[in-house]
């Protein structure tokens, strides 16, 4: 699949799972929502600590970004029928948004991917990834 077929697929997508560091070099993964937006120099991810239950609000994959920056992300689509899989990779690096103008940007694109998001708005941090490579492949 091309670039733009797996982006395409990636924002249909409903969750993903980011991987970070930890600042003792292991890796840390965890499922999470997101919406991809145009940017500039070409993709960015956002997503927010929202109202999901969580065991803290100090969450270790924001820790993990803070000290490395650096951070990949995988979405996929499993069925029985294998001639349907796929999955798509996003290597780039994290920030988190310290711009009004840029969470709320990343607030509206979150807001119409999952309608939730319009009755709970995230109040937690918003971090953007900034998309360096893509990753693809399909079974079809």
């Amino acid at each position: 699949m091309t670039d733009d077929e797996a982006i395409e697929r990636a924002s249909r997508a409903r969750v993903g799972r980011l991987a970070t560091v930890r600042p003792d070099g292991r890796p840390h993964v965890v499922p999470f929502v997101f919406a991809l937006v145009e940017a500039d120099q070409g993709v960015r991810l956002y997503w927010a600590v929202d109202h999901k239950p969580k065991t803290s609000t100090a969450l270790q994959r924001i820790e993990n970004i803070r000290a490395n920056p650096a951070v990949e992300v995988v979405i996929d689509e499993y069925d029985d029928d294998w001639s349907r899989l796929w999955w798509v990779r996003l290597s780039g690096i994290a920030r988190v948004v310290s711009s009004d103008d840029e969470r709320s940007i990343a607030l509206q694109a979150l807001d119409s991917k999952y309608p939730r998001y319009l009755t709970e708005l995230p109040e937690g941090d918003v971090v953007a990834i900034d998309v360096r490579s893509v990753t693809s492949w399909t079974s079809r």
